[in-house]
């Protein structure tokens, strides 16, 4: 496939924000719904928190998903638009996302390339690097709160509750954000591409 007959993933890329959006919706209700049940086991059930659990983990089984199909669709074009300027194949861009330790610094790097491959102008390079910087630190520090939450307060500590929620809200708010200027980034680099001619003599495509 050429840049000039590739797409932007526009449908992926809602898909993905309303998984991402519903994803964190879900874990707040978790986080409030497990909350409730250390604090009051007597009028809260472990069965609310099983619910509310298991709907967290199909939404964000589904945000996983759909947001590594989103990227894997936007590392092909990113190596369209700017040859060699993503490294590694579309194979490594979805699975440095699932090793552990290594997902905690790689896939930022693998965003920020993919982000600059997408406009080859270069325009407001800087912004764009701060939103996806802000998104990722505050996706690993909502990890390192709740790690803290449960060993620490045992899931009881309401101000990190609050401040580990928090973090998390505002990570799917960025993630949304990183996502549409992504998307967006390709889709006006995709139309400025010009197509090139068939050579003179053979046949057009139909």
């Amino acid at each position: 496939m050429t840049a000039s007959a590739a797409q932007a993933p526009w449908f992926l890329a809602r898909c993905t924000q309303f998984a991402v959006a519903a994803a964190a919706g879900g874990e707040l209700v978790r986080a409030l719904k497990a909350h409730a049940h250390l604090l009051h086991p007597a009028t809260t059930t472990a069965s609310d928190f099983g619910q509310a659990s298991m709907i967290f983990v199909n939404a964000m089984t589904a945000a996983v998903v759909l947001f590594l199909l989103w990227f894997a669709r936007c590392w092909r074009n990113a190596g369209l638009l700017s040859p060699g300027a993503v490294r590694g194949s579309v194979a490594w861009a979805v699975v440095a996302w699932l090793i552990p330790v290594m997902n905690l610094w790689a896939p930022r790097g693998l965003v920020l390339d993919v982000q600059r491959a997408s406009d080859p102008g270069g325009g407001a390079e800087g912004h764009g690097n701060a939103l996806v910087n802000v998104w990722w630190a505050a996706w690993a520090g909502h990890a390192a709160l709740s790690l803290a939450a449960m060993n620490l307060g045992g899931g009881t500590s309401l101000p990190l509750l609050v401040a580990s929620e928090g973090l998390d809200l505002l990570a799917a708010v960025l993630a949304i954000a990183v996502i549409q200027r992504i998307t967006s980034r390709q889709a006006a680099a995709l139309r400025s591409v010009t197509p090139v001619p068939a050579p003179a003599g053979l046949p057009h495509a139909s």
